[in-house]
């Protein structure tokens, strides 16, 4: 399956719109996990942490945009946009939504 955040693909032509398809993921962050990045942060450097959960949320919240767009019959999912956002004292949320389509 085609995955992009353009809106056409080179050499593609867009065949039919399945719909607007949304994968979503919540992950909590650990207490001790965010006692060290905190560390990380006062010292400075990056907090592998943190990147660790935000690439697991970010490859859920694909995946089940793929899944859902798969289920429609789509082969790409075209205008891909992702969304983070802080829910509570220590949640990420990730959110990826596109068109599903149908490339021929």
């Amino acid at each position: 399956m085609i995955l992009t955040t353009t809106n056409s693909v080179e050499g593609q032509r867009v065949t039919d719109y399945r719909g607007i398809v949304v994968g979503e993921a919540i992950m909590g962050a650990n207490v001790f996990r965010d006692f060290f990045a905190q560390i990380t942060d006062v010292v400075g450097g990056r907090s592998g942490a943190y990147e660790s959960k935000l690439q697991d949320a970010r490859d859920t919240a694909m995946r089940e945009l793929e899944q859902r767009a798969r289920a429609l019959g789509a082969n790409a999912v075209i205008g891909i946009d992702l969304d983070y956002e802080v829910v509570g004292e220590s949640m990420l949320m990730v959110s990826a939504s596109g068109t599903a389509v149908v490339l021929g």
